[in-house]
């Protein structure tokens, strides 16, 4: 049972399928408010879209459709980051993609199975949580750190990851925009990375939610107790390079840069790809996948402003 306090806008031109909706996730504690048709859900997102922390989006409606509601709220500055988990009867691959490359960032198809819908509600909602927690960090800490020139971190847990991912975003232009691929980037030097918990150990232990248990429990091993991520900042003429390098042994990461058919439909496996959509202007895995390295391109506005400060530094 989940706790109060958590609501979801479940759209459906279906009675029965918002009926079945309903009542799974109210069953788990979850506060739901439906909507028959893309119009009206769009309607309710834009008068009251702080209420809600994820939305579950028919594909196929008639007004409006999933994909155009989508494209609304990733215009809008005050839902953009409300999880869209985008659910169709729909079968084609390249609708699912097309969703996902759109900003669904989790798909569910019909008929509903009740594990694997609740599997992706909580870790949309887990994945919101997290993001909403680095956009305040980054708000909180915006001046500050818009001054780093160049720095060396170190960290090995997730909770320091979390802490770093936003104040380093913050020496760059677009800092909300740069903070999501940061967590993401250095989430994964720890857990695939230094941890070695694989795609699949993954999902076996996101499934029966012992992920942050088996996570601090390899921390306390003797095999992985001095490893380190390490990442490096440095501010360069018209950019921002970001290195980050783990311990581990590496992985096959050039099937991750990319929202891959095989994987669409489960709860995780798409970070890489949408860190380098949404946040970088490049991201480059290195060597065998324990370093990868991602730059911002700076305005010119911003450039100058860099260059100015540093002349009166030096002077």
């Amino acid at each position: 049972m989940v706790s109060t306090g958590t609501t979801i806008l479940a759209v459906d031109d279906k009675q029965t399928n918002l009926l079945m909706l309903e009542t799974m996730l109210q069953a788990e504690g979850y506060e739901v408010v439906t909507a028959c048709d893309g119009v009206e859900a769009l309607e309710r997102l834009q008068q009251e879209g702080k209420r809600f922390q994820a939305v579950l989006l028919d594909r196929i409606m008639p007004n409006m459709d999933g994909l155009q509601v989508l494209e609304k709220m990733k215009g809008d500055p005050n839902l953009k980051n409300i999880p869209v988990i985008m659910q169709t009867s729909a079968d084609a691959t390249h609708e699912v993609l097309e969703g996902i490359q759109a900003g669904a960032y989790y798909y569910l198809t019909k008929p509903y199975q009740k594990k694997v819908l609740l599997g992706i509600v909580s870790a949309a909602l887990k994945d919101y949580q997290s993001h909403q927690s680095l956009q305040e960090e980054v708000r909180n800490n915006a001046r500050t750190w818009s001054f780093l020139e160049s720095g060396i971190f170190r960290f090995r847990t997730l909770a320091e990851a979390r802490e770093l991912a936003p104040l380093l975003a913050n020496g760059c232009t677009e800092p909300e925009r740069v903070v999501f691929g940061l967590g993401e980037l250095l989430i994964n030097a720890v857990e695939h990375g230094n941890l070695g918990i694989s795609y699949e150990e993954k999902s076996q232990l996101d499934e029966q939610g012992q992920l942050d248990d088996e996570i601090e429990r390899r921390l306390t091993l003797p095999e992985y107790a001095s490893q380190y991520v390490e990442v490096t900042f440095v501010r360069r003429e018209g950019c921002i390079e970001i290195t980050v390098t783990d311990q581990g042994k590496g992985f096959d990461w050039q099937s991750y840069l990319s929202i891959d058919e095989s994987r669409v439909f489960d709860s995780h496996g798409r970070g890489i790809a949408m860190a380098r959509m949404m946040s970088f202007d490049t991201l480059e895995y290195r060597g065998n996948g324990n370093q990868v390295v991602v730059t911002i391109l700076l305005s010119p506005q911003s450039v100058s402003e860099v260059g100015s400060m540093t002349g009166t530094g030096a002077g």
